[in-house]
């Protein structure tokens, strides 16, 4: 061997030696950092912590607030299904008394209370779902209720008559409207 390959021989392990050392030095155990440094992991690591929990607790207040408004919508939604077997009820006797011109009284103290009944519910949330004879039927929206020959081409799958209004309770269907339609 050389003079020259000694050298270089010699000189490669110092190289690896001080390669070694400085990764080493990078690489810091927990033990040898100072005790500012740790407090300082352990602030950021709380901080972490804190902010994921305060997050966590605005989405519950959220959504708990959203349930409740929800259900103070729709607490009544009961009562007024039980209710609206009676105001058909009452449209009903409106319809039938119309056609008695002797009863004209009556009527007017049935549609008093009809009204009282309407005005009463509409300010509980109810609505009305508006359906009209030719409109086109949709089965998301209507309920069909049977299938008759259409009296015309032009009210093919179209609605013919209503049966039973539909209702809403807020945005919420809680009654479909049924409706006869046109084949």
């Amino acid at each position: 061997m050389s003079k020259k390959d000694k050298d270089t021989k010699v000189e490669d392990p110092q190289v690896e030696d001080q390669a070694t050392t400085t990764a080493e030095a990078e690489v810091e155990t927990p033990e040898e950092r100072s005790p500012e440094e740790q407090l300082q992991d352990q602030l950021v690591a709380e901080k972490d912590k804190f902010m994921r929990l305060f997050a966590e607790f605005e989405n519950y207040k959220k959504r708990t607030t959203k349930e409740r408004i929800e259900l103070f919508k729709t607490a009544s939604q009961d009562v007024m299904v039980s209710m609206l077997p009676v105001l058909d009820d009452f449209e009903r006797a409106l319809m039938h008394i119309e056609d008695d011109k002797e009863a004209e009284e009556l009527r007017k103290g049935v549609l008093l209370i009809y009204n009282k009944l309407v005005n009463t519910l509409e300010q509980k949330g109810l609505s009305k779902i508006e359906v009209n004879k030719g409109d086109t039927f949709n089965a998301d929206d209507h309920e069909a209720i049977t299938q008759i020959p259409a009296p015309s081409d032009d009210l093919k799958g179209k609605i013919i008559d209503v049966v039973e209004h539909g209702y809403k309770l807020g945005d919420k269907v809680i009654r479909f409207p049924k409706v006869v339609i046109g084949q």
